[in-house]
């Protein structure tokens, strides 16, 4: 075998053909490089790796039409076949040497991520898994065309077999589609030879171990026909060849019974074991807050899927399958709209297709395929574009709603010029099955007897008395409310009835902005605060991640002094190289004076205050307005918006928010200069594919001089 792959690989590397399928390669993918990701700064090298995909159609043919076909009309098959070498090794060592003069190209592919990265942030996973999708298409192709060039003593003939079985199997998805949009049995006999739904996944983020095996089986399949194929013209026409022919077909038959079973075995395996979710954002992988709640699951859900199973969106459908797998409560059932156009009827008025519907016993739940995923517009070309994919959130929050007892009201106050929740924010509430009511203590004898908690988020003037002794009375009655506020100088005179409701828990918010001297703890700006983040419920999903950082822009001291019957769990804090300026207005500049505070500083408190009947009141206590707003929770990975909803989820008495932020689906750019970019695309279009031609031809014309 090593003999035959040693001559296999010199006759590509003295011959023009290997350095024409190097170059070529290497010169369209350096070209779809140069204007998807170093021109365009997409990031995801996937992209321009499954773009050329098409290539491995046409080139892999003409690399492979060759290697059997040739020795056949040249009569040299017979010098081979009669040599000491089984046939088996002479077809490993022929398709070994291809896939090394196939690797070459994808290996200079392989730095395209690691130019890119020079200059942003590159999803590592997801290119280097569409490039391993690339390699392992391609070595399929090989074998399939060294099968073809073993039948045919034409190249020609070989090449253009090679292609045709290759496009109908990259084309399966759309044959079967046209077959039967319902799917039948002859639709999933044919996607047995079908490419794209195998390489699909693999391109979109998911190292899909059953893809890696079809392909893997696929090449030895292959292989083993060319073997059967050749073994066939090994001996003469004789009763002994009619033993040999019935021993070859029984063999293939084996052969492939067994790769068919194989996959079908690897198929019927949970998604959990045989697909890995590579994506930065985890698109495909569920979170743990959507495991505990599916696996302590009591009583049963469906799931109404209103589409065919074949026809539903791919990416739902594997969030989907991740659900029913995880507890026997859960089912899955599919309506079609052409079958059951009028099911959706005794539970909305409308609705479009791959939108879902949740029931349980209880009640049930619309899901609306609009709000799974987010979109981006561009009104300078009226353009959109993915952002955002949110099935899981809404998913789960569906489930915990159709299972859940009853619901919970949070109130918001106004009338002393509260901040607003931005939409984020708001959809957070929501996936916690909370409603959110306003709140005007003006026009109301106390807080609601329904509240479950009360916000009160970054008041710019005072509560008159009034208001603040409601707010007491709540208190005392057992109540949760989660403050947020604004930065004021000088807070306590400014704002002395709301500092009298702080002060009932032992609490104050001290003069002066902090301002951060550790580079670890503030982002760009000292007032941009990225405070330590200490455990509790309050803090579950930021404490104790890789990337636990907060962002608390002008933030204040919370002062804090025993009371009777208050616990007080300090929730954020400062470093101790930050102070607390002072009269900022009048400064000239942040720099510290004798007369300013030293750190650390509380920024975020719990207090939890004993009552007489038993029961606690809570206070939750952050001392910046911007802490709840998307312009702080863009740069923390949602980390904000999970502290935020953590406090809903308190006061609704949940020992764990179900809140699940969407998954960012945006395209993340690099900044790569024009001049940069020009000169790679000159070394990949140009120089490296014209230099590897140019050897081939000055070694082919010396070779042909001798």
């Amino acid at each position: 075998m090593t003999a035959i792959y040693k001559r296999e690989l010199k006759t590509f590397f003295t011959t023009v053909t290997g350095w024409l399928f190097i170059a070529a390669h290497i010169c369209l993918a350096g070209l779809y490089f140069f204007a998807i990701n170093l021109l365009s700064g997409y990031s995801n090298v996937g992209q321009s790796f499954s773009s050329i995909l098409f290539l491995l159609l046409l080139s892999t043919p003409i690399l492979s039409m060759r290697m059997l076909a040739e020795e056949r009309k040249q009569k040299t098959d017979q010098l081979i076949l009669t040599s000491p070498v089984s046939i088996g090794g002479i077809v490993v060592g022929k398709y070994l040497a291809m896939a090394t003069v196939f690797t070459i190209p994808v290996a200079v592919m392989a730095l395209f991520p690691l130019i890119l990265s020079r200059y942003g942030t590159v999803p590592m996973g997801e290119s280097y898994t569409a490039l391993l999708a690339y390699y392992l298409f391609g070595l399929t192709c090989l074998a399939i065309g060294l099968f073809i060039s073993s039948i045919t003593e034409s190249q020609i003939i070989a090449a253009v077999l090679s292609f045709a079985l290759l496009f109908v199997g990259y084309m399966m998805s759309s044959i079967t589609g046209l077959i039967s949009q319902t799917g039948n049995l002859l639709t999933k006999i044919l996607n047995a030879y079908n490419f794209t739904d195998r390489l699909d996944a693999m391109v979109e983020g998911t190292l899909n171990l059953k893809s890696v095996l079809y392909f893997v089986t696929l090449i030895i399949v292959f292989l083993f026909l060319t073997v059967q194929s050749i073994q066939k013209r090994r001996y003469q026409v004789s009763v002994k060849t009619l033993q040999i022919g019935a021993y070859s077909s029984g063999m293939i038959a084996l052969v492939v019974a067994i790769a068919v079973f194989l996959n079908l075995g690897f198929s019927a395996l949970p998604d959990r074991y045989t697909k890995i979710d590579v994506t930065s954002q985890k698109l495909y992988t569920l979170t743990q807050t959507t495991k505990n709640l599916v696996k302590n699951l009591s009583e049963d859900v469906t799931i109404y899927v209103i589409n065919s199973e074949s026809s539903q969106d791919e990416t739902l459908q594997q969030t989907l399958k991740s659900y029913a797998e995880l507890s026997d409560h859960i089912k899955l059932v599919y309506k079609d709209p052409v079958v059951s156009p009028d099911f959706y009827k005794d539970y909305t008025d409308s609705i479009s297709v791959n939108s879902m519907i949740v029931e349980s016993a209880q009640r049930f739940k619309v899901i609306n395929y609009n709000n799974i995923y987010e979109y981006d517009y561009d009104y300078s070309n009226y353009s959109s574009s993915v952002s955002g994919y949110d099935a899981e959130g809404q998913l789960t929050s569906a489930i915990a709603y159709v299972t859940s007892d009853s619901t919970s009201v949070v109130y918001e106050l106004n009338g002393h010029g509260e901040s607003s929740l931005d939409s984020s924010f708001e959809d957070g509430v929501k996936k916690e099955n909370v409603d959110l009511a306003d709140l005007t203590l003006l026009t109301e004898d106390g807080v609601p007897d329904d509240a479950n908690g009360v916000l009160i988020l970054s008041p710019t003037n005072d509560l008159n008395a009034e208001d603040a002794d409601k707010l007491i009375a709540y208190l005392n009655n057992g109540g949760k409310v989660l403050i947020s506020t604004s930065y004021i100088d000088s807070f306590s005179e400014e704002m002395p009835n709301l500092t009298k409701v702080l002060s009932e828990f032992g609490l104050s918010i001290g003069n002066g902005l902090i301002v951060e001297q550790d580079n670890a703890r503030m982002y760009q700006n000292p007032i941009y605060l990225l405070p330590n983040v200490s455990s509790d419920s309050l803090t579950n999903g930021v404490y104790g991640k890789s990337y636990d950082y907060i962002m608390m822009p002008y933030a204040q001291p919370i002062l804090t002094k025993e009371k009777d019957g208050v616990t007080l769990t300090t929730l954020l804090t400062t470093s101790e190289k930050a102070y607390s300026k002072t009269d900022l207005n009048q400064s000239s500049d942040v720099k510290k004076t004798e007369d300013d505070a030293q750190g650390p500083f509380t920024v975020g408190v719990k207090a939890v205050k004993t009552l007489a009947s038993g029961e606690e009141a809570q206070l939750i206590l952050y001392s910046s307005s911007y802490l709840f707003t998307e312009s702080a929770n863009q740069y923390t990975m949602d980390n904000n918006l999970t502290l935020f909803t953590n406090a809903i989820s308190t006061m609704a008495g949940e020992s764990e928010s179900i809140s699940i932020p969407t998954k960012s689906m945006a395209s993340t750019y690099a900044t790569v200069p024009t001049a940069s970019a020009v000169r790679y695309g000159i070394l990949l279009m140009g120089i490296l594919p014209i230099g590897l031609l140019a050897a081939g031809i000055i070694i082919w014309a010396r070779r042909r001089k001798r």
